[in-house]
């Protein structure tokens, strides 16, 4: 693995990694486990590539943790979900802290319990002040929710004359998207093999290179990501120019 990071070249790393975490419930079935199972073992899949990308180093990782859409799902595996997002969160905030990870959340986090709600705002806080990777999780996060909350905000702003409509471009607009301050993100990994964006980021994925690998996420490794990170590095991006 190291002769992988030899050959990434440092000035041409992406800055935005963005990652649909598929895959936990088809590894579990595979294996004859409960679905709990598959997501436990997402979350060392997580660990893993939390690792490699503050070694390179990355600097934002945005994780598809929980959509709107999950809640769709049977209630016992929605309450295993943010038990572990609970757990998850308390057992690796010593970790994050002392590899300067900082750690943030997209999405309607006032809609979880509020117990799952409090681990993850402390852990916020808690890491704060940490400059190396920004590990950002989407929780509770739908891509057209999310743009449909900027316009209500965008039209208050407009109502209340703090804004003139000749004002109104995509700068402006992308202020009031969940995930402001980031940047958009330069690379979209998504695993299990699966084609399609699932309602993540819409908006922010407009130019952004996509890489989609079979891999279930649990099974996901650094080298994968490494190669990943190579692949994106032989890309040619044009933003649409020639």
């Amino acid at each position: 693995m190291s002769r992988l990071v030899e050959k990434i070249d440092p000035a041409k790393l992406p800055v935005h990694v963005a990652i649909i975490m598929d895959g936990n419930g088809r590894w579990a079935k595979k294996k004859g486990l409960p679905r709990s199972r598959g997501h436990l073992a997402g979350v060392e899949a997580v660990r893993r590539i939390v690792e490699i990308c503050g070694q390179i180093p990355i600097k934002y990782l945005t994780l598809y943790t929980l959509s709107i859409e999950n809640w769709k799902r049977p209630k016992s595996e929605i309450n295993s979900l943010l038990k572990l997002l609970y757990e998850t969160t308390r057992s690796e905030l010593s970790e994050l802290i002392k590899n300067n990870v900082r750690l943030i959340a997209t999405g309607q986090l006032e809609e979880l319990p509020f117990s799952r709600r409090k681990a993850i705002l402390h852990a916020i806080e808690k890491t704060s002040k940490n400059n190396g990777l920004v590990l950002n999780l989407a929780l509770n996060y739908g891509g057209r929710t999310e743009i449909l909350e900027a316009v209500k905000k965008v039209s208050q702003e407009f109502k209340a004359n703090r804004i003139r409509l000749k004002d109104i471009d995509e700068k402006l607009f992308s202020r009031y998207l969940f995930t402001h301050p980031l940047p958009d993100p330069d690379l979209l990994i998504r695993t299990s093999g699966e084609y399609r964006l699932s309602n993540f980021l819409l908006w922010q994925t407009s130019y952004t290179e996509l890489f989609i690998t079979n891999t279930l996420w649990p099974d996901f490794s650094k080298k994968e990501f490494l190669q990943i990170i190579l692949d994106y590095q032989k890309r040619e991006r044009r933003f649409g120019r020639l």
